[in-house]
C-alpha cells in the first residue's frame, strides 16, 4: 500500500499546500488526486503572488477583468475564486463521499484585516458568498482580533479555516471559538453543521531555535508542541461540552498540521510527515514533500493520545533557554506580519500585470 494511502486508512487527510493555475491547466491536480490521494488543499497570499509573477497563466484573466474596470484587491479576488472555484470542483467528489468531512479548499481573508474583528468578519462571508462553493473554507488568523471573528463566522454559518496557530493554548482559544459559535446556532434553531479546521504551524518552531540549541535537540520542538497539542486535541473530543454539541448533529472542527515541509537540509525530508501521521486530522504538505513522500515515505508509529513524551521534551528546550510560550507568541505576530507583506507583494504584483497587460493592448491595438 502507498504511503499516502496508508495516511488515508489511519483517518489522516492529506491536502495539498499549493495551487497554480498551471497545475490546474495541465493536469499536475488531478495527477496529485488520483496518483497521491490528495483530498484538498490551501493557499496564501504568498502561494498567489509566486503563482501570478510565475507565468503568463493569468494574463488572459487579467485582461478580461481590467477591461471591466476591476483592479486592486477585487482584480486578485477575481483571480483567486477562478482557481479555486475549479480546485474545489475537482475535490467535490471527495467532499460528497465523505458528507463534507473532506474535499475542501481554503482562501485567505485580508491579512490587513487582522487587528480588526468587524472587518475580518464581514469579509469572511462575503468571500464565502462570492465563491459559489460549499467547500470552500475561509482562513481566519486564530489571533486575539482573529478569534471572536471566528466564532461570529460560524455563528453566521461560514466554514472556517483557523489559521496561524502555533501552541495548545492558542488552539484552545480556536477551538473554544468554534465551539461557542456552534453553541449559539444551536440556541438559535439553526442547524448546527458548520465545518472548520484548525491549523497547526509546526516547522516553524524548528526554524526559530536552530541556532539556539544543541544539536540533539534540533528539529524536535515542533513535533513535541504538535504531540502537546494533539493530547488537548483528543480531551476537547472527549469532553462533555463536545459530546453535546455531536450529539446534537455537530461535526467536528479537525486538528489541521501546517508548515510540514523540512527546512533543515540534514533532516529527513519527510520528517514532519511522518511524525505527524495521526487519526481525524489533516496534513497539508507542499508539492516538494508530497513528492518526496509518495517515493520514498514510511507510515509507523502513529502519534500518541496522550502526547508521549512532549512535555519531556520541551522540558529540555526550556532547560536549553527556550521560552515556548513566549516563542509562540512571537511566531504567531511574526506569522501576521509575513502574511501583511506576502498580501501587499501580491497585490503590486497583479497591479503591476495589469498596468503591463493593458499597456501592451493599447499598443497593439494602435494605428502604424
Amino acid at each position: 500500500m502507498k504511503a499516502t494511502q496508508r495516511l488515508h486508512e489511519l483517518g489522516q487527510s492529506l491536502w495539498l499546500d499549493n495551487i497554480t493555475r498551471e497545475m490546474l491547466l495541465n493536469g499536475t491536480l488531478r495527477r496529485y488526486i488520483d496518483d497521491f490521494d490528495i483530498t484538498g488543499l490551501t493557499s496564501n497570499p504568498a502561494i498567489f503572488e509566486h503563482a501570478i509573477r510565475g507565468g503568463p497563466f493569468y494574463d488572459d484573466s487579467i485582461r478580461r477583468h481590467a477591461a471591466a474596470g476591476t483592479s486592486g484587491e477585487d482584480l486578485f479576488i477575481d483571480l483567486a475564486l477562478e482557481d479555486l472555484a475549479q480546485a474545489a470542483d475537482l475535490f467535490r467528489p471527495a467532499h460528497e463521499a465523505t458528507g463534507g468531512v473532506d474535499g475542501w479548499v481554503s482562501m485567505e481573508v485580508s491579512p490587513l484585516l487582522a487587528e480588526d474583528t468587524v472587518g475580518t468578519t464581514r469579509q469572511a462571508k462575503r468571500l464565502h458568498a462570492r465563491a459559489g462553493r460549499t467547500n470552500l473554507f475561509i482562513k481566519i488568523p486564530g489571533t486575539v482580533a482573529g478569534v471572536p471573528a471566528i466564532e461570529e463566522a460560524i455563528f453566521v454559518g461560514v466554514p472556517i479555516n483557523v489559521t496561524l496557530l502555533f501552541s495548545r493554548e492558542q488552539y484552545l482559544a480556536a477551538a473554544n471559538a468554534y465551539l461557542t459559535g456552534i453553541e449559539r446556532r444551536i440556541a438559535a434553531g439553526l442547524d448546527p453543521k458548520v465545518d472548520s479546521a484548525a491549523s497547526l504551524f509546526v516547522s516553524r518552531w524548528d526554524v526559530a531555535v536552530k541556532d539556539e540549541v544543541p544539536p540533539e535537540l534540533r528539529n524536535r520542538l515542533g513535533i513535541a508542541v504538535a504531540k502537546r497539542t494533539y493530547k488537548a486535541y483528543r480531551e476537547m473530543l472527549a469532553s462533555p461540552r463536545w459530546r453535546a454539541l455531536e450529539a446534537a448533529g455537530a461535526r467536528l472542527q479537525r486538528l489541521l498540521w501546517a508548515s510540514t515541509g523540512t527546512k533543515d537540509p540534514a533532516a529527513p525530508d519527510t520528517l514532519y510527515i511522518e511524525a505527524l501521521a495521526a487519526p481525524d486530522t489533516i496534513t497539508t504538505i507542499p508539492d516538494k514533500t508530497l513528492l518526496a513522500f509518495a517515493d520514498h515515505g514510511r507510515v509507523n508509529d502513529v502519534m500518541p493520545v496522550d502526547g508521549g513524551d512532549a512535555e519531556q521534551v520541551i522540558d529540555e528546550f526550556r532547560r536549553a533557554g527556550v521560552d515556548d510560550a513566549a516563542l509562540a507568541d512571537q511566531l504567531q505576530v511574526e506569522g501576521v506580519q509575513a502574511f501583511d507583506k506576502a498580501w501587499r507583494d501580491l497585490l503590486d504584483c497583479v497591479a503591476a500585470k495589469r498596468e503591463a497587460l493593458i499597456d501592451l493592448t493599447f499598443r497593439s491595438n494602435r494605428p502604424a
